[in-house]
């Protein structure tokens, strides 16, 4: 019988969507149509603030 622990080891994490994959095509494509801006401009925003959607669309100016 699996623990407690082990259970909640294979639950998806829950901070997935705080965070921008700069390197993933679509989700610069996504944070670009929600924040009408070009995807360099996500993907610039991204390498500069790091990789917390908050602090991204903070400076993305939405």
């Amino acid at each position: 019988m699996a623990t407690r622990a082990q259970c909640r080891c294979r639950r998806p994490k829950a901070n997935g969507r705080a965070r921008v994959a700069g390197g993933q095509d679509y989700e610069v494509r996504y944070e670009a149509r929600k924040t009408r801006r070009s995807a360099s401009a996500v993907k610039k925003a991204v390498k500069k603030v790091g990789s917390s959607r908050k602090k991204a669309e903070r400076r993305l100016g939405r």
